[in-house]
């Protein structure tokens, strides 16, 4: 028999064998047993001989009979409002709950699916199911009245703190002991204040991830399906099936609590909390965390056999770490702000001039700095040096200005981190007053109220719960003191160097700043801005000047966008930050969170360039006009293209146009024009543009699901040679495909509609990067031209040195084009299209009339485009795609030994494509993982998204600048995204 020992329970002396006999005494069956952990009942799943399944449950002699006829009753109020539970199924004599040698047993419905306790990352859309899980429990079981629901036991969060303070002997860890009491003592004081107002309904009581089995979405993930174990079903809090939920969150990103708040969040969208529930949501969620890890300890004390419990101790203990990682205080407030419940505000006008309520003395102008994210005082890097904000300060003061302010809630770029997994924190709670170099200065109180020293400055308590803090300052006296607005309270002290003072206001009830603030304002990271915008204030106002305070605005100006925007413009991200700042591979958001830019070809030089800022400049200041005058730019740079063609090729003449889809469609006019024909042939699974006639030779049903059968008659789409996935797959296909290529021309001759051009993508892009097989181009562009017809190469994406070893794509295969389209990295950015090609094809445009463009061949687009060519040689950009893209080509292919998903990398240089597959040997695609896996990285930093006509394979086409360290990182973050789930 069991025996309730000190706040534990032994389980019932029950083995598999004796499972086996209760399965064929009680139900009649002949099954085999194999157990199920519990921590104080014994599981066992039941197998027959036919394969069918059921679940034994021998409950701890601890419960009564009233007790299982309450959580019977609950069952049916799930099922009545759609909560998927397992029915329990009756014994031979019709009765639910059997007896065998004085154990109460119970057998249940097999709930198929996936254990999620162990599942690893949980995505927000699966946090938030849980939430609204929670909500459908507490709603199915408000109405429930049953005289077996009001009982004692340890999992009422109403006595978790009483059983954790006599549980926690069991802890022998004693640094871990003292940290549950800690958090136990903080959390008990809110709840024990918040308590009565809690209210009171029946309760699931362990609606966890150890209690809810999991089924497969099409989004590749694990969501939330059936709902076990009603064994602690009782009267209790309704914000306790909230909290209990929430803590079982912690442990799948444990170093990321605040993500639960998609839980919580959605929980009060169909359930609402009032707000003593929405205060009282963390401290019950740290008192859980606490209960279980001592628990846990008690139980291995006293039932040392239980595999199941010791296995759990490491989860646990994850739990406990992450609910406490961050002050309560702080999650309490993200828990209410995150809701809609209202703080209470700091409101201190002046009409002094700029800082004379702080520093009375001051003379000359203040400079209010700009650290932010689209400062223009930050270009082409600067704010990756470690000194940019006393560059910033010491600029100020060399013109002039006596104070310089770095003000309180505007995000740094100067704290951004680049190569990292977590943002840095970049929101101050704090300003900063840089004050140049000069004699002693006096130092004001900015409001009344209760004065006391500290090291380095002061405290002044003001009315109303706010604190305002002062420091890198002398304090006149020790003794705490009363202080009226203005009254001298120390001074600034002389120095031959600029000096700083910190002042900050915040609520008395705010937990210590974060950050280390010893030199300087604390900062918070952006996740944290929500709490820390209503426990501090913006001293601005009091300080005469303006507030200038920031919050990620993303989700407003998605919404803008939404409105304003057609369905069919392409967004990336379910939940996609705003970008507004770019240097070499790295993209920074709003808030100061970089991006390592995975996807960014267009620039292929990196984002914000100088040399291309400074050219564009200066021409936009001189001379804005077309083509069609004469100008030395235009010229130098089409030598420039030209010198860059393959040695004794005879292409000889630039057109400059806007945009690849512009290149594309005038080579298909020129192949026409020059050859008098209109048959294109172009390859399956492409794309190559947007316009009409770019648009009519794109076959990727990636683009257009029907594109292949839309195409109109002058275009025949031949077949792709991709050798992972086309009609001839692996080494030795090329004559095979060549022979049908051979077959479409000799078809399309035969029907009167000779081949005018042959299309074809260097480098298969739309595909993943896939490389063509060995002599497959060169074979091709021969069959073309013995049937008369030009060969164009679309060099859109995976020219200018992407692959590394050569400078356009077509060289890899040995082969040269008659007409070569391009765009994208021309520009860095700026819309600049070409085709190249011989002076003999290009002439026949003239009889179709005059060609120009009135961006292409402007001013400004040579001028740029010469910058760009300029840059690629003094930044060794060739050289560094082939040896950085060989370092990640590699990496990447090392990730497939650890990982099944990863299928083959394709590609070379910087123009790689990563596949990601269910099977090896059936290469079934897993586009629903791909793009799961997206999002995961782009929480973590990474900018990569999908491509192919299956969506399965990541696109990696960097700007050419990539770093070996970035390179790195983003294997790093896919390996622990493939370890960790998505």
């Amino acid at each position: 028999m069991s025996a309730e020992q000190g706040g534990g329970l032994v389980r019932p002396a029950v083995t598999e064998q004796d499972a086996a006999t209760i399965a064929r005494e009680c139900y009649g069956l002949d099954a085999t047993a194999s157990e199920l952990g519990s921590n104080q009942d014994r599981n066992f799943v039941l197998t027959e001989a036919g394969g069918a399944r059921s679940v034994l449950r021998v409950d701890n002699p601890v419960f009564g009979d009233e007790a299982r006829d309450a959580q019977h009753a609950a069952l049916d109020a799930y099922r009545r409002v759609g909560v998927s539970v397992p029915a329990v199924l009756p014994g031979l004599d019709g009765e639910l709950t059997q007896r065998w040698r004085g154990f109460a047993v119970r057998r249940s419905e097999f709930a198929a699916g996936e254990p999620m306790v162990d599942a690893g990352y949980f995505a927000p859309v699966v946090l938030a199911e849980f939430g609204a899980l929670a909500a459908a429990s507490v709603t199915a079981l408000s109405a429930l009245r049953h005289p077996g629901l009001d009982r004692a036991h340890m999992w009422d969060m109403r006595v978790a703190y009483a059983e954790t303070v006599a549980l926690e002997s069991s802890i022998t860890d004693t640094e871990l002991r003292a940290r549950v009491r800690t958090a136990a003592d903080e959390a008990q004081a809110v709840v024990a204040e918040l308590g009565p107002a809690l209210p009171v309904q029946p309760i699931h009581g362990d609606l966890t991830d150890d209690n809810v089995t999991g089924t497969r979405g099409t989004d590749s993930r694990l969501h939330p399906g059936t709902v076990l174990d009603l064994g602690d079903l009782a009267l209790g809090w309704r914000v306790a099936e909230l909290a209990v939920c929430a803590s079982s969150m912690l442990h799948h990103e444990p170093d990321r609590p605040l993500r639960v708040l998609d839980t919580i969040a959605a929980f009060h969208d169909r359930a609402p909390l009032t707000d003593e529930e929405a205060r009282a949501v963390w401290p019950l969620v740290v008192l859980r965390a606490c209960l279980l890890v001592a628990s846990g300890w008690r139980q291995l004390e006293i039932d040392g056999d239980n595999d199941y419990a010791r296995e759990r101790i490491a989860g646990e203990q994850a739990i406990f770490d992450a609910a406490t990682l961050i002050p309560l205080r702080e999650v309490v407030e993200h828990v209410r702000a995150r809701l809609g419940f209202d703080a209470p505000r700091f409101e201190v006008v002046t009409d002094a001039a700029p800082l004379a309520a702080l520093l009375p003395e001051l003379s000359g102008p203040v400079a209010v700095l700009d650290p932010g994210v689209e400062s223009a005082e930050l270009e082409s890097g600067l704010w990756l040096d470690p000194d940019a904000e006393a560059a910033l300060a010491a600029a100020a003061f060399a013109s002039g200005a006596s104070a310089a302010v770095l003000p309180y809630g505007v995000f740094r770029l100067t704290r951004t981190e680049i190569d990292t997994a977590d943002a840095a924190a970049t929101w101050p709670v704090e300003t900063e007053v840089h004050v140049a170099a000069g004699a002693e200065l006096a130092l004001a109180a900015p409001l009344g109220g209760e004065l006391s020293v500290h090291e380095g400055g002061a405290w002044i308590v003001l009315d109303g719960g706010w604190v305002l803090g002062i420091r890198g300052v002398r304090i006149d006296g020790l003794a705490p003191r009363e202080v009226r607005a203005g009254e001298r309270i120390g001074a600034l002290a002389a120095s031959d160097d600029a000096r700083t003072i910190v002042i900050g206001a915040r609520r008395e009830d705010a937990p210590e700043p974060p950050a280390d603030a010893s030199a300087g304002a604390a900062l918070v990271a952006p996740d944290r801005v929500a709490a820390w915008s209503r426990l501090t204030a913006d001293p601005a106002p009091l300080l005469g000047l303006a507030s200038l305070v920031q919050h990620d605005e993303s989700a407003a100006e998605l919404r803008r966008r939404e409105r304003l925007f057609a369905s069919a413009q392409e967004r990336y991200y379910e939940h996609p930050p705003q970008i507004e700042r770019g240097w070499r591979h790295h993209l920074v958001d709003t808030t100061g969170r970089a991006y390592i830019d995975m996807v960014n070809n267009v620039a292929g030089l990196g984002h914000g360039h100088p040399r291309v800022a400074e050219a564009a400049n200066r021409q936009l200041r001189t001379l804005g006009t077309n083509s069609r005058f004469l100008f030395r730019e235009l010229a130098e740079y089409s030598e420039r293209l030209l010198a860059l063609m393959p040695q004794g090729s005879e292409l000889d003449t630039v057109l400059l146009v806007n945009s690849g889809s512009e290149a594309v469609d005038l080579a298909l006019r020129l192949a026409q024009a020059a050859t008098g024909r209109r048959s294109i042939v172009a390859l399956r699974e492409a794309y190559h543009g947007w316009t009409m006639a770019s648009d009519a030779v794109t076959t990727s049903a990636y683009d257009n699901p029907d594109a292949v059968g839309t195409r109109p008659e002058w275009v025949h789409v031949a077949d792709v040679p991709n050798v992972f996935r086309g009609t001839y797959r692996g080494d030795g296909t090329t004559e095979r495909y060549l022979a049908d290529l051979a077959a479409d021309i000799e078809m399309l001759a035969a029907e009167g509609r000779d081949v005018a051009g042959f299309l074809c993508e260097s480098i298969l892009g739309n595909a993943g990067g896939v490389l063509l097989p060995d002599g497959y181009l060169a074979g091709a562009y021969e069959l073309v031209r013995a049937a008369g017809g030009l060969c164009i190469a679309d060099e859109v994406q995976v020219g200018f040195g992407r692959t590394g070893r050569h400078f356009w794509g077509f060289e890899r295969s040995g082969a040269l084009p008659d007409i070569v389209t391009i765009a994208k990295p021309m520009g860095n950015g700026f819309p600049i299209g070409g085709v190249i090609t011989s002076a003999a094809i290009a002439d026949a445009l003239a009889a179709q009339g005059q060609f120009f463009s009135s961006a292409g061949g402007s001013t400004l687009s040579c001028r740029v485009g010469i910058a760009v060519l300029d840059a690629m040689v003094e930044d060794d950009l060739q050289r560094n795609a082939l040896e950085i893209g060989e370092r990640l080509a590699s990496a990447l292919s090392d990730l497939g030994d650890r990982h099944p998903l990863v299928g083959p990398v394709h590609g070379e240089g910087l123009y790689l494509g990563v596949e990601l597959v269910r099977d090896r040997e059936t290469m079934e695609p897993a586009a629903a993982e791909a793009a799961a896996i997206c999002e995961r990285l782009r929480e973590l930093g990474v900018i990569v998204l999908t491509t192919s006509e299956r969506s399965n394979v990541l696109k990696i086409k960097p700007p050419l600048c990539l770093t070996a360290a970035s390179a790195d990182h983003v294997v790093r973050m896919l390996d622990r995204v493939l370890r960790e789930g998505w």
